[in-house]
């Protein structure tokens, strides 16, 4: 998880992660709108975070989305790429999305490593 480079927060939790993409969590400890942000679904590096976070895959949250929208919650908004995401995240206060680790530069600050779930594997 990475955040802006500025961000006054230096750490998530997994829990706190849940609950921000889930949109349980709509502030930060500082008062700050979170705004997460996913890669598309079908993104190699979304199903992946999907799973290690939610145990889930996205498709299989789409009942859980719908349930939400009725209430007036929308979900994160998706960006097309993992450069997409750095840039909205460098320049968006309160946004908070994920990238590969190796990816990460001077223009975000790395608030939570998310390991694959044991069970992950790429479909070929």
């Amino acid at each position: 998880m990475v955040a802006a480079a500025g961000s006054r927060l230096d750490k998530l939790s997994l829990d706190t992660v849940k609950l921000v993409f889930k949109r349980k969590s709509m502030v930060d400890t500082y008062g700050g709108r979170w705004i997460p942000v996913n890669l598309p679904a079908a993104n190699p590096l979304r199903r992946m975070f999907s799973l290690s976070v939610f145990d889930a895959l996205p498709e299989d949250m789409e009942e859980y989305w719908n349930e939400q929208y009725f209430q007036g919650i929308n979900p994160p908004e998706v960006l097309s790429s993992e450069e997409a995401v750095l840039r909205f995240v460098a320049a968006t206060p309160g946004a908070v999305g994920y990238i590969p680790a190796s990816r990460a530069d001077a223009r975000v600050k790395v608030l939570l490593l998310v390991r694959p779930a044991a069970d992950f594997s790429e479909p070929r």
